[in-house]
């Protein structure tokens, strides 16, 4: 790899200590697998490979290619590839064995037995063969492994147990019961049709999230994250509050780019954390603010994490709806993150620190500026409705040729191999996450465990609208604290989103409120990744960061009930139809008022430091706003009068 295509995370990690390398290091292995440092041989053999995938996804998506066969080659080169560049264990890191490859070879065989008379292998899902059943059960053995290397034990651990309870039906208790399948039966629907591990999950990250982890790695070569970075810092002045944000604006910029929450932190964090650290951040809320900056990514358009792709498939819809969903949130939750920021600035007596500028910010427009233009080529071909594939592969060729208005920024050929071998490697983890998931999901389908879910959580709820969505919130963070947001999205959405829905909630609504909620896998232990990444940058408690984060986060843990238990907040928030103009402006007014409030209370300032009585009031208003009724209003305009009175005419 040369110093020139490094990706966002090695670029940000050349300006840490030799110290922050190893502890960040350490926590990605952790939480996203070890990977292999191999030379060589295996090195080319790598390389060949990831390039061959890009390829295939990108000639998939100018040739449409047969369902089957573009599912089944994609995760033949996630198996493959998974062995290969993900170890047994550590201590493998730098060396491949004869047990990598032979599991390699295993699954090509697997998708090549598959794929060689697909039709009557379908047709034999519900009685297979022997050398059917052989092959399914090495399949999905295969699968979990790979899940292991690259995403630790609890996915796999998830599935196994998912497929327990499709085996043992008929011996569980009601509600849980139900007519139990025999192995057969279970390989049958795992590993032959296209509801299982081939379902809806792999078509998304074969057809779409491949060809937006492509792209990012086609930016990340080219010096786009690096020029983002750049912009937004030079776009600052020198009040206290510039190095906030800093943070707030880079993370916008990196998060249209990247949709990846640990990748925008750790690239802000090297850069940004001595400029917070100077301006009077302690390492703790320091870390928090990077990590909540760094989760912005997933949630903002045009390209956001892998669970916006899965909503646009699972609701059947494009994946311009799925923008139009998530542009008021994004902006509510970047609203709330910016408030915090005057509130630290006063809160923390932060102090002006001087930015360095090697640019003025016109200068840096004129020299880089056109790094702005795959982002718009990606909105406008949305927008003329292409699908996702095309117009991200548009976004690819504008960035490819853009890159050579100047020298410093084009592609060669090494660059190109890299970008084409990145953007496979960093798909890799997300593809066997979705793997395992269609696991789960087919076991869902096979045996109704999702509507049975659906109706004990309504009972609980007693049939209430708000309680239904406090024990959704309350079950996704449950799931989010033992698996990542991609994987937690997917089960909620066929476990806990059908209550939801059978309440009369839409289901759009339905499926942003679990987005939003999956997203706390994020800054939860222990899948708390970004926030753990802040800490190696920091030299912060990890813990006490993540409680942090936890604070600065909250905005976008609210937001979900405003536009699932009020339905005009829905109307406004998500699709804006159906509110009149006053009525539509009073809550869009509410909404960004509560979020205020929140953040007021989250950060502990208003008009001066608040007392704890004072910020339980102020959440308690905020909270005020969710209440789908006029006296929600009245709680929070009242809650928000107190605070002020208290705090104009309190001395200290």
């Amino acid at each position: 790899m040369g110093d020139k295509e490094k990706s966002i995370l090695d670029e940000a990690a050349e300006q840490l200590t030799e110290e922050q390398k190893k502890k960040l290091e350490e926590v990605i292995e952790e939480e996203e697998g070890v990977t292999r440092k191999v030379k060589g041989f295996w090195d080319y053999i790598i390389t060949i490979l990831a390039v061959a995938m890009s390829i295939f996804a990108i000639y998939a998506t100018i040739f449409p290619v047969t369902t089957q066969i573009l599912r089944g080659v994609h995760v033949a080169f996630m198996i493959v590839l998974s062995f290969l560049y993900y170890p047994m264990a550590k201590k493998f890191k730098g060396k491949i064995n004869i047990v990598d490859i032979g599991l390699a070879l295993i699954g090509i065989v697997c998708i090549l037995y598959m794929l060689i008379d697909f039709e009557d292998f379908i047709y034999r899902a519900v009685t297979p063969e022997l050398w059917d059943k052989i092959l399914g059960i090495a399949f999905i053995i295969l699968i979990l492994e790979a899940t292991r290397r690259s995403a630790g034990l609890i996915m796999p651990i998830s599935c196994i147990l998912f497929l327990i309870y499709a085996y043992i039906g008929p011996w569980l208790p009601a509600p849980w019961t139900h007519r139990g399948y025999d192995i057969e039966r279970i390989v049958g629907h795992m590993y032959m049709t296209l509801e299982g591990i081939f379902g809806v999950p792999i078509d998304v990250s074969s057809s779409i999230i491949i060809m937006f982890t492509i792209f990012g790695a086609f930016l990340t070569v080219s010096g786009a994250g690096k020029f983002y970075v750049d912009f937004a810092f030079t776009a600052m002045g020198r009040k206290p509050t510039a190095a906030g944000r800093s943070v707030v604006a880079t993370s916008y910029l990196l998060a249209m780019a990247s949709g990846s929450g640990v990748a925008n932190t750790v690239a802000i964090g090297s850069v940004a954390y001595p400029m917070l650290s100077k301006a009077g951040y302690d390492k703790d809320n320091a870390g928090g603010f990077l990590a909540a900056g760094g989760m912005g990514a997933i949630t903002t358009p045009p390209v956001m994490g892998a669970a916006a792709f899965l909503i646009a498939e699972f609701l059947r819809i494009s994946y311009v709806d799925v923008i139009k969903l998530a542009l008021i949130p994004a902006a509510l939750y970047y609203w709330g993150l910016l408030l915090m920021v005057e509130f630290d600035a006063k809160k923390f007596g932060l102090k002006a620190v001087a930015i360095e500028k090697k640019h003025t910010l016109w200068q840096l427009t004129k020299m880089y500026g056109f790094h702005f233009l795959p982002l718009i080529a990606i909105v406008v071909f949305l927008v003329n409705g292409f699908t996702p594939s095309v117009s991200v592969l548009a976004a690819i060729i504008t960035c490819f040729l853009t890159s050579f208005i100047r020298k410093d920024t084009r592609f060669n050929l090494p660059r190109l191999i890299e970008a084409l071998k990145q953007g496979s490697l960093t798909v890799l983890n997300v593809a066997a996450i979705c793997a395992s998931a269609g696991i789960i999901v087919g076991i869902v389908s096979l045996t109704g465990l999702g509507l049975k879910l659906s109706t004990i959580i309504i009972q609980y709820a007693a049939g209430n609208v708000l309680l239904t969505a406090l024990y959704t919130g309350v079950l996704l963070w449950i799931i989010g604290l033992a698996v990542p947001i991609t994987a937690t999205y997917i089960i909620a959405a066929v476990i806990a989103a059908p209550a939801l829905v059978k309440l009369g909630v839409p289901e759009y609504a339905a499926h942003m409120f679990i987005f939003y909620y999956a997203l706390l896998s994020e800054v939860s232990p222990p899948t708390a990744l970004s926030p753990f990444a802040a800490a190696a940058i920091t030299g912060g408690d990890p813990f006490k960061t993540t409680m942090m984060a936890w604070k600065y986060c909250i905005p976008a843990f609210l937001m979900p009930f405003i536009f699932t238990v009020i339905p005009e907040g829905r109307a406004l928030l998500l699709h804006w139809e159906g509110v009149g103009v006053t009525h539509g402006i009073w809550i869009l007014f509410t909404s960004f008022l509560g979020i205020g409030m929140l953040a007021s209370g989250a950060s502990g300032w208003f008009l001066k430091r608040s007392n704890t009585i004072e910020r339980v009031i102020m959440i308690i208003g905020a909270l005020g706003f969710v209440v789908p009724y006029r006296i929600g209003d009245v709680i929070g305009f009242i809650s928000l009068v107190i605070v002020f009175l208290m705090q104009k005419f309190r001395k200290t």
